[in-house]
């Protein structure tokens, strides 16, 4: 595995823990969460943007996704 897709792992990784923390839910909750309203395939999409923010900035960028996409957090 190349480095890169090491350090997107490692990056989406710690933003799901961040998602978790932000919102009051565990990161199994919060990885069904982006999974499921598609906040996993935006960060996937954009990473080579959202990785340079701050994750707090990052977190309400996939808050807002997310909930354009169905989901009822914010």
């Amino acid at each position: 595995m190349s480095k890169s897709i090491l350090e997107q792992i490692e990056y989406i990784v710690v933003l799901i823990t961040e998602f978790a923390k932000a919102h009051g839910i565990t990161t199994q909750q919060a990885y069904k969460y982006l999974r499921d309203y598609k906040g996993l395939d935006f960060v996937e999409e954009f990473y080579d943007v959202e990785h340079t923010q701050s994750f707090e900035d990052t977190v309400e960028d996939l808050s807002f996704y997310c909930k354009r996409m169905g989901g009822t957090l914010v």
